[in-house]
């Protein structure tokens, strides 16, 4: 059973104000609130982010084919400079954004390399920058690709890390670390998925670079590799250079999850799917459409899904899930009239089952049947009875405030 530890409890959700107390406590979800300030206005300083990397204090998280490096299954292992110099020369923030890609050879290849922030809760002898100082972080990609240079290099590093008797965490979803934890691999997670994946241009489709500390690509206009094949660097015309949308960003893609009421406000919708173990059943979710807002894509799901229709439709929190980069926006809505309650999985075939359940049910599940999907659950759990996502998950908070009473009775017009 999940620890109720792992959800962020940040300083701002009880700080006393009027929205606090006219719309009640922040939900915060697992992924977020991360202790980092990510200071993104100087990733393309090259002077600070030079002197950031090779500071004592400075700590990397390790990926290798995405799955992090780990003391335990529940502690991240953070690297210093010293473990990883091998893959990040000292000298990779020497020249100007501008020369790195003036001086692009498609032949050399870096390892993905993200600035994540600075922890700036940590004073003793911390890194220092005009007026922000604390703990710099950073991304390190250590999978073996690249040139052979690259991959010499990252078995050597690999194998220092493994004679330390380390090891990489293999999950689908990896929901053990602690909150602070947790956001920082999630955003470091993220953006080295998403490097990874666009390694070349969409337009032209050759190779494109990393700038803006792992926050973006570029695809230069010249290639030296070109020169000793004998033709000019400038590479052929590609319609993404002659404008500023030269560069590539990351990409979010917002996804709805509802947990549906009953007219009654007596029962809960939850739906399962193939993939999930017996029992285990979860709030409904989908991606949200071009031109639709959040509201529409919550009713357009549950209908799509379950047969259901909605009437009214709240907001409740947010969730960043970085598998690849979705940003989970949690609702909760309620069916007007008892004739729309009734459930049909014939239109969209993605659930294998979806029932209502009753308050009580629901209840003795959130407090004995709660995991993940490759945990059993906890103690106390009779077996044949309903088993729900853990706290980790917005899907658990969203099922706790669709039976908070206090909830219901409150006037959700200002929510």
């Amino acid at each position: 059973m999940s620890d109720n530890s792992q959800v962020p409890n940040p300083a701002h959700i009880q700080a006393d104000s009027m929205l606090a107390r006219r719309f009640g406590k922040e939900t915060v979800n697992y992924f977020s609130s991360s202790p980092l300030n990510r200071l993104s206005f100087l990733r393309s300083d090259h002077p600070f982010l030079s002197a950031a990397l090779k500071h004592p204090s400075t700590r990397f998280v390790i990926l290798k084919d995405l799955a992090p490096l780990t003391r335990s299954p529940a502690a991240l292992y953070y690297a210093k400079y010293d473990e990883v110099r091998k893959l990040v020369a000292q000298t990779i923030y020497d020249k100007s954004e501008e020369e790195i890609i003036k001086e692009h050879d498609s032949r050399k290849t870096e390892p993905h390399l993200i600035f994540l922030g600075v922890d700036e809760s940590v004073k003793q002898d911390a890194f220092s920058w005009k007026i922000y100082s604390g703990t710099p972080y950073f991304a390190l990609d250590i999978s073996e690709k690249g040139s052979e240079e690259q991959q010499t290099n990252a078995k050597e590093v690999l194998s220092g890390f493994e004679a330390q008797g380390l090891s990489f965490l293999q999950a689908r979803v990896a929901m053990t670390f602690s909150a602070n934890e947790a956001a920082i691999y999630a955003q470091g997670r993220a953006l080295i998925d998403w490097n990874t994946r666009n390694s070349y241009c969409g337009t032209c489709g050759s190779r494109t670079i990393s700038v803006n500390s792992g926050t973006k690509r570029a695809c230069p206009p010249t290639d030296l590799a070109r020169v000793a094949e004998g033709q000019s660097a400038a590479k052929p015309g590609c319609s993404t250079r002659t404008t500023l949308s030269n560069l590539s960003f990351p990409r979010t893609d917002p996804t709805i999850i509802v947990a549906v009421i009953s007219t009654d406000a007596k029962r809960i919708l939850l739906g399962r799917s193939k993939r999930f173990p017996p029992n285990w059943y979860s709030t409904l979710a989908g991606f949200i459409e071009p031109a639709e807002s959040v509201e529409d894509a919550v009713r357009r799901e549950v209908w799509e899904e379950a047969g259901v229709t909605l009437s009214r439709v709240i907001i409740h929190s947010t969730q960043p899930w970085p598998y690849p980069a979705n940003l989970m926006i949690g609702a909760i809505a309620q069916v007007s009239d008892p004739a729309h309650e009734t459930i049909n999985l014939q239109h969209d075939p993605e659930l294998e089952d979806a029932r209502w359940f009753e308050i009580a049910e629901v209840q003795e599940a959130l407090r004995v049947g709660t995991s993940n999907l490759d945990q059993g659950p906890g103690e106390g759990y009779k077996e044949g009875g309903l088993r729900l996502p853990p706290p980790t998950a917005i899907a658990n908070q969203l099922i706790q405030a669709a039976i908070d009473i206090d909830f219901l009775k409150a006037d959700n017009s200002k929510i």
